[in-house]
């Protein structure tokens, strides 16, 4: 059974209980985060925040602006970039759901950083040892049966956990039930391949703040794993194309060097 997480952005009053709450549960309360220039909400997800609300205003029919709270985090894609790139397979997809991450077995290469199209995991530019660090789904809670920290603190029911499939019949529902309330998508669903974060928003998600990836509005349906392994894939072949060319080189450097010496020698005779 695949978990997952459904967002209904219209429900969401920016509280930030699901903040406290993922600080709380990953021992994180007391470290020090970047915050905005009020100084009330943290400026982005870091190494130290897993989950962050994000604050947008948008112009309604009308003219008027309207607030929306949107809780970014990590996507926890069915099938993750970060982990198709991993050379030492530090990220891996769970059957559950969750995008783990294994610190014993990471190099600090950072590729996932650069693969995520969600730009999600992050460095500990801080730290003298760094490691990578992103939400897991709560996957720790997850195996003993609790849902994770964020959805079980939402006083609206904004955040929902449960199996994934259920929660997509759930959206469209509510959709369906309600289609002047909602943009008839579910992001997450098809999104990048599929992930089990989903969101149901009244405008579109690009404005928001759900799209990324340098200036793309859509990331698309198909997996960005696709474009991981065809470069991984090379990795062995430019490796070898390098080690040849390295070898080619220092045999014509050590037959030059062969020749001027025996030239050396003849001018001596000389």
């Amino acid at each position: 059974m695949v978990n997952g997480m459904l967002i209904d952005t219209t429900r969401c009053i920016g509280c930030r209980s699901c903040q406290v709450a993922c600080k709380n549960w990953n021992s994180l309360a007391s470290v020090p985060a970047v915050f905005s220039d009020s100084g009330s909400n943290p400026r982005y997800l870091s190494s130290n925040t897993f989950t962050r609300v994000i604050f947008r205003e948008v112009d309604g029919a009308e003219g008027e602006v309207k607030w929306h709270f949107v809780k970014r985090q990590c996507m926890h894609c069915e099938d993750p970039a970060c982990a198709s790139v991993c050379p030492v397979g530090a990220m891996k997809k769970t059957k559950q759901g969750p995008v783990t991450y294994d610190d014993s077995k990471c190099m600090g290469c950072r590729y996932c950083l650069m693969a995520c199209p969600f730009q999600i995991p992050k460095f500990q530019w801080e730290s003298a040892v760094p490691l990578v660090r992103k939400c897991t789904f709560c996957a720790d809670r997850q195996a003993i049966g609790l849902a994770p920290a964020c959805a079980s603190t939402c006083p609206m029911g904004a955040l929902v956990f449960g199996e994934k499939e259920a929660l997509v019949k759930d959206a469209w529902r509510r959709i369906k039930d309600h289609p002047n309330k909602y943009v008839p998508q579910v992001y997450g669903e098809k999104t990048v391949g599929g992930a089990s974060m989903m969101y149901l928003s009244s405008v579109p998600f690009d404005l928001i703040g759900l799209q990324l990836r340098g200036l793309r509005t859509d990331l698309g349906d198909v997996p960005f794993t696709l474009q991981g392994r065809e470069w991984m894939g090379n990795v062995p072949f430019i490796a070898l194309a390098v080690g040849g060319a390295t070898l080619a080189l220092y045999r014509f450097n050590q037959r030059r060097a062969r020749v001027e010496a025996l030239k050396e020698k003849s001018d001596d005779r000389k």
